[in-house]
């Protein structure tokens, strides 16, 4: 039990859309929550398919977490200290690999494209000049 059914992300699906902004607010007054947002507004910053998220995308701050309710998560069993996943401070990962390689121009890179990178992309001459940086999606201006 690595996170205990927590995370730092999570969605609401509601009964009625005409309590979005009611619950918005609120949960937005939590403690531990670093922002709230619509369906389309979550779905534009993370490059989600707005199908497949609830009405309501809620990210914890960094020492945070969510979830249903205390009783549902009995963390009394934990030897280990307790990790999540899935927030916002989560998503500056730098990306290694063992030789040089240009990465792709034009585009954001994101976890996935470590894959691509490192089957397509090695074998660059030495020397050539990689410009990777991290994704800065969903951080606050």
């Amino acid at each position: 039990m690595h996170h205990g059914a927590l995370g730092s992300f999570a969605t609401i699906y509601l009964d009625s859309p005409q309590n979005q902004n009611t619950v918005r607010r609120a949960m937005g007054m939590l403690e531990g929550i670093e922002s709230v947002l619509g369906n389309k507004e979550a779905a534009e910053r993370f490059d989600l398919p707005p199908d497949r998220i609830g009405d309501l995308v809620v990210i914890s701050t960094k020492h945070h977490v969510l979830g249903t309710s205390a009783v549902k998560h009995d963390l009394s069993g934990l030897t280990v200290p307790l990790r999540s996943h899935g927030g916002v401070s989560e998503q500056g990962v730098p990306l290694l690999l063992n030789q040089p390689c240009k990465a792709p121009t034009g585009r954001r890179l994101r976890n996935f494209d470590a894959f691509f990178m490192a089957l397509n992309l090695p074998g660059q001459p030495a020397g050539a000049k990689t410009t990777v940086s991290t994704s800065t999606a969903g951080q606050h201006a």
